[in-house]
């Protein structure tokens, strides 16, 4: 019953099969110990509000661009600003005082459809391109899985920067990684780190294993690095005031950690960008405005523009710096353009983004502006608009957005790509390809956040305001393909595009990333790319801030795990799904798993396929009461009782959910409804039945933590018989916590045994319980729950799960809450990604091989 050795084909590149030790069964898959033949399979939410607020127009502001502490269910709804109403996003000025510096942007998102027969079908037979073609296309190009060798990207390491302090500082302070790139040679990323003032530098030599170099302290606020050559020169904040902008061009010798050289750039900086032959320097020197006065809207001057310096073999030449005037060019605040973003083609023109003022321009290298227009406008169709924060349901259309664009990048020297993020009066959700005299090339509509809604990512709590957020994009060429990386903020995922052709590009893949991917640093020489995710929840006790390394490599895509691949219900509406919590196995190996209290408004049973790869959701089975979604539902447990299901609720009387058990139809019609007796009811707390599981004529029900009767580090395993009402339970001994709490998430029966899923609540590097354990069933009878000897079961360590949870390169995702077992033995586990609230999305799903 030892676990699987971890899949070390993926981190380093290895063919699949190469296992480093792992020792198998004969007949077993080389990665899941499942039998021979069967379909491979990887193994191994945010709402944001900070306790330091600021104003907005007056009124309490929740951090749209910051993130910290969780929203708990039973809080108040967020304010106005939260909701993105006061004309314009509310930033976090960390700990600074109000009004003081520039705000950290949270910066702070094989039935494969071929692309030339979709070309041929969309040129030469005239099929118009519908946001709903769009969307299917792009699903369906996730070729995950193919039992063909084919390339692909699969995450191989995650580097926490934290780990970059010195010894003795402070690691509880935040830190972020924002735009990051790589040296020359491949061997060092080098990231801006705004709240810790610093440029962070990580060894990548073995990038399966990244080392912490160091930070280098800016003396004020780096908003972006560029390298060339030996040094790295980064663009650092250092205003006072917003009315008094400034800020510098900071050169770093890379090998001493150095400052060798500043320069005075005369206003506040955001991007910066290198020319491709290291010639000269860009940046988009933006001023910001000051979002808590005239409604957070531009204009306030004073006025952004571009700056350009040459670079000699002595560094940057201050004396040289210029400055490009760009006012007088947008149609929205043309007095006061506010410059985002810059970069650089091979003939030295760089392309700008002017985010709140929805404009771009091209400017020549000599500083000569040569093409200008707006961003224009996207009509989205089948988009989630509704702010019940309690479904998906993708059925409304936004005409007329304003693309808003954040991030720009050269696909070559005609054609540029933006991400759409948005920021006073838009954001459309997808991103664009444009030619260089401003007409559109491609527009992805809603196709990038419906393959997100496909896969999981999609976060409903920001339906009413600019969705996954696409923010972040890359280009790099890979096997002589050109790709473009569009990563989604929000969504926690960025997707990977074949651009060879810039009007059709084709969506090959989707991989996750931390939380909030901000940038990438994109290494062809080495096959290689490294995501920024610059959210760090250390004031929630979440998971910290990371950097994330991908490499690309002839091996099946490890993600995703699970997919609904662009399937819709009965109503032509895109099912999207989340917050997967338990599941069981059907005779025939179709699983079943439910969805816990986040999407109140639409409790569901999925039907999923565990014979394809991805496993692949084939059917949403909303649960309803007298014909409308069950109402007080939070779903967490699941098993079959001939044609029906029974469904065990966690209760929540502040929330008037209660502690019961529901009997329901394949239909998903709720036929019968158990309340827990008096004798629990009376020392229930909140945290109740987390599984359910059916032996012989008895359900048993896995209570996640202590309730007020229970001995310290017990909980009850509780048993209801349908045919009698009789009501009993043992109890089961967890492990003593090291932090936070230890508690049961699944219960389920195979063969002689009951399996039960205990874990803690830490992630990361904290995490230490992630583990299966079973019981004898002969063990499971159930006595009174009014005696005083209830028995402790014993119990036996099956498999630890922390290798499975980092074998393909993340950090421990904490929440472990699915465990399912076929006939043939065959384990399923599954993590709740908490309907990417406060979390990156990423939902694994694998199997552990058999369990007998």
């Amino acid at each position: 019953m030892g676990a699987i050795g971890a899949p070390m084909w993926l981190r380093r590149g290895f063919p699949a099969g190469v296992l480093g030790g792992a020792s198998l069964g004969a007949g077993q898959h080389a990665w899941t110990g499942a039998p021979a033949g069967s379909a491979w399979q990887g193994c191994g939410g945010p709402h944001e509000l900070r306790d330091r607020r600021l104003a907005c127009g007056g009124r309490p502001a929740s951090a749209e661009m910051g993130v910290r502490r969780k929203l708990r269910p039973e809080a108040p709804p967020p304010s106005r600003c939260a909701r993105n109403q006061c004309g314009s996003p509310c930033r976090i000025r960390a700990a600074r005082p109000r009004g003081f510096t520039k705000l950290t942007r949270n910066r702070h998102a094989r039935v494969a459809v071929r692309r030339d027969l979709w070309r041929d079908l969309h040129r030469n037979q005239g099929i118009p391109m519908t946001a709903r073609l769009m969307c299917l296309t792009s699903v369906l190009a996730l070729a995950a899985g193919s039992a063909m060798a084919e390339m692909n990207f699969n995450r191989i390491a995650s580097f926490a920067t934290w780990h970059n302090m010195a010894e003795g500082e402070d690691t509880a302070r935040e830190t972020s990684p924002e735009i990051m790139v790589a040296t020359p040679d491949g061997m060092t990323l080098v990231y801006s780190d705004s709240p810790l003032g610093v440029i962070g530098l990580i060894d990548i030599t073995d990038p399966a294993a990244p080392k912490p170099l160091g930070n280098v302290d800016m003396q004020g606020e780096p908003t972006s690095v560029a390298v060339i050559g030996t040094r790295a020169y980064a663009a650092v904040n250092t205003s006072g005031s917003y009315a008094d902008p400034s800020g510098k061009l900071v050169t770093i010798d890379l090998a001493s950690k150095a400052v060798t050289a500043e320069c005075d750039l005369g206003g506040q900086p955001d991007s910066i960008a290198a020319a491709k032959d290291g010639s000269f320097i860009a940046i988009a020197i933006e001023n910001e405005r000051d979002e808590d006065l005239g409604d957070g809207r531009v204009g306030q001057m004073p006025a952004g523009w571009l700056s350009m310096l040459d670079v000699t073999d002595a560094g940057a030449d201050c004396a040289s710096l210029k400055t490009v005037d760009v006012t007088g060019l947008a149609e929205v605040a043309p007095e006061d353009p506010e410059p985002e973003y810059v970069d650089i083609n091979g003939l030295g023109e760089t392309v700008m983004t002017m985010q709140e003022n929805n404009h771009i321009v091209v400017v020549s290298k000599e500083g000569e502006v040569i093409a200008s227009f707006s961003a224009g406008a996207v009509d989205l169709a089948e988009v989630d608009l509704d702010d019940d924060r309690a479904s998906i349901l993708p059925v409304s259309e936004q005409p007329g957005r304003l693309r808003e664009p954040d991030t720009v990048k050269w696909l070559d020297d005609d054609h540029f790509a933006t991400a759409n993020e948005g920021d006073m009066d838009g954001g459309s959700r997808g991103w664009t390809i444009w030619n260089k005299d401003g007409s559109v090339v491609y527009e992805s509509n809603s196709s990038f956040e419906h393959a997100l809604v496909s896969i999981g990512h999609y976060p409903d709590k920001r339906s009413d305001a600019k969705g996954v957020e696409p923010e972040s994009l890359a280009h790099g060429t890979f096997g002589g393909v050109p790709m473009a990386f569009v990563g989604s903020e929000r969504g926690g995922a960025f997707g990977v595009y074949d651009v060879t052709d810039p009007a059709n590009p084709v969506l090959k893949q989707l991989l996750p990333s931390g939380i909030g991917p901000e940038s990438f640093a994109v290494i062809e020489s080495r096959g290689l790319i490294a995501s920024a995710n610059e959210t760090d929840l250390i004031e929630d006790g979440g998971v910290r801030a990371h950097a994330m390394i991908y490499q690309y490599q002839e091996a099946p895509a490890a993600y995703p795990m699970l997919t609904a691949d662009g399937l819709r219900d009965g109503n032509g509406v895109l099912v999207g799904w989340g917050a997967i919590s338990g599941q069981v196995a059907a005779e025939d190996g179709t699983l079943y798993a439910v969805t816990d209290s986040f999407y109140g408004k639409q409790p569901t049973i999925f039907q999923i396929d565990v014979s394809s790869s991805p496993a692949k959701i084939v059917k949403a089975i909303r649960v309803t009461r007298d014909g409308a979604p069950a109402a007080h539902m939070d779903m967490e447990g699941i098993t079959l009782d001939g044609d029906a299901f029974w469904v065990a609720n966690e209760g929540n009387a502040d929330k008037g959910i209660p502690h019961a058990i529901y009997k329901v139809g394949m239909d998903g019609a709720i036929i019968e409804e158990v309340l827990i007796p008096e004798a629990l009811a009376a020392n229930q707390t909140r945290f109740g039945f987390e599984g359910i599981a059916k032996i012989g004529g008895t359900l048993w029900m896995a209570t996640q933590r202590e309730w007020k009767d229970d001995p310290e580090n017990t909980v009850k395993l509780v048993a209801y018989t349908p045919a009698t009402g009789e009501w009993g339970a043992v109890r089961y001994g967890k492990a003593q916590p090291e932090t936070g709490w230890v508690g049961l998430s699944e219960i389920t029966l195979h063969g002689d045994y009951v399996y039960v899923v205990e874990r803690d609540n830490q992630i990361g590097e904290n995490a230490v319980t992630k583990k299966i354990y079973r019981i004898p069933a002969s063990a499971m009878v159930p006595a009174s729950l009014t005696g005083g000897d209830m028995p402790i079961v014993p119990k036996e360590e099956v498999r630890d799960l922390i290798p499975d949870l980092t074998a393909t390169g993340g950090f421990v995702l904490d929440k472990v809450e699915g465990l399912a077992i076929a006939a043939d033995g065959t384990a399923w586990v599954s993590t709740d990604n908490d309907g990417v609230d406060d979390h990156s999305g990423e939902t694994m799903f694998f199997s552990v091989g058999k369990l007998d």
